[in-house]
């Protein structure tokens, strides 16, 4: 017996026999003598379906207003998942993000949480009720309703399993569990048991859809025992750990990619101190993330410095960095869309050189160039045509040993 805190994405709650399947499996863990905490996605595609909404109004539809728009989606699901809760006999009620005492920053679209208070779903706990709340929404200290990005109703369950001090957060998905690449791109992609934080928050940022990043750096900072599974199978899944007993031998864990990359070239800045500084403040003042940095000077006076953004954001940033051109001094951007970041990953690599220096002759091989490249203690980047991304994921899975059928060898050494 405990309190467990679960989400179920949009897929699991995409119809309402799904929800009504979700509803079972709520129960049985109830039925075990468990308190249940459950955060829940808008159904499927609506998310979708109510931006292209959205856009058929205004190519650049206000962010307050979207944000008011987008969280009716989580609205929908829990109010019908606390119906199918009621049909079947369990008393359960629904919570938007607000209700449930979320307070985020005061930013639309992509805000944080600051702090939920806990008090009312503990209130609705000790009677009995299965707690069940919107993700993905929140509300800001002057009132308005916010919502927390894509994937954000992951930040939503692993940050009220924290203020819970829930015993377990389990994510439930359409996969089984967190895979070593993806397994639509890699079928011999095979589901590890468990993985670190660091290693989970170095995928979740390089492209590997399971996780939302925010919520692994939840769960990693107030240790939250957290498992991804999936919401059709009963299948055990992956535990994300402090320190994942990981197979020996394995120096890579997994193979991730991001498609939505794009590069920036801003050419003809001065080279002076400070360049750097005035330049990335100027994006991050207008809510641009800014990725790989690569820094080549071509004469005494000027310097080129490119970056990548997530495709979404190039708008942007060529629009923030034009109406800042004649304060940061350069001479002109450049632009490249159709973009992969490929990434290898492992906890692994601190100690084995010569992981980077495979990647390279992979690629290399295969006759994919590197565009930009970039690397931390357990993890190296590169960024590719797009058109070669399948190859490319491929080629490193399999060079690094973690093919399905080669795992087994590799797990003995």
């Amino acid at each position: 017996m405990g309190l467990i805190v679960q989400k179920y994405g949009g897929t699991s709650v995409g119809t309402i026999e799904r929800i009504l399947r979700v509803a079972d499996r709520i129960i049985s863990y109830k039925e075990e003598g468990h308190d249940m905490v459950v955060v829940v996605s808008a159904m499927g595609k609506s998310t979708d379906v109510l931006v292209d909404m959205a856009k058929q109004i205004s190519a650049y539809p206000s962010e307050r207003e979207l944000d008011m728009l987008l969280t009716t989606g989580e609205q929908v699901s829990i109010a019908l998942l606390a119906m199918a809760l009621h049909s079947k006999g369990y008393d359960a009620i629904s919570l938007t993000g607000w209700q449930a005492g979320v307070t985020t920053e005061a930013i639309h679209g992509r805000a944080r949480i600051k702090q939920i208070d806990p008090k009312r779903i503990q209130a609705e706990l000790a009677r009995g009720r299965v707690v069940i709340v919107a993700g993905f929404q929140g509300l800001s200290d002057e009132g308005e309703i916010t919502t927390l990005g894509r994937g954000g109703s992951d930040t939503s369950a692993v940050t009220l399993a924290a203020s819970l001090n829930a015993d377990k957060c389990e994510i439930f998905t359409d996969v089984s569990g967190v895979y070593t690449a993806d397994p639509r791109v890699v079928p011999k992609a095979s589901k590890l048991d468990t993985i670190s934080y660091d290693e989970m928050l170095e995928l979740a940022n390089l492209g590997a859809g399971v996780l939302h990043p925010r919520s692994v750096e939840a769960a990693k900072k107030y240790k939250v025992r957290l498992v991804v599974r999936s919401s059709f199978t009963a299948e055990e899944g992956t535990y994300v750990e402090e320190v994942a007993n990981m197979e020996t031998g394995r120096v890579v864990s997994g193979v991730a990619h991001d498609e939505d990359v794009a590069k920036v070239t801003v050419v003809g800045m001065p080279a002076k101190v400070g360049t750097l500084s005035r330049l990335f403040n100027t994006l991050a003042d207008n809510q641009v993330n800014v990725d790989i940095i690569i820094q080549s000077s071509y004469e005494a006076a000027v310097t080129n410095i490119s970056f990548t953004v997530a495709g979404d954001d190039l708008k942007k940033a060529l629009d923030t960095l034009e109406n800042n051109k004649a304060e940061l001094g350069f001479d002109k951007v450049d632009f490249e869309q159709n973009l992969t970041k490929v990434s290898i990953v492992g906890s692994g690599m601190v100690n084995n050189p010569g992981v980077a220096a495979e990647m390279f002759r992979v690629l290399a091989e295969q006759e994919i160039s590197i565009k930009m490249v970039s690397t931390s203690d357990i993890k190296v980047s590169c960024v590719i045509p797009a058109g070669q991304t399948e190859l490319a994921v491929r080629s490193l899975h399999t060079a690094y040993g973690l093919d399905v059928e080669q795992t087994a060898v590799v797990h003995g050494l």
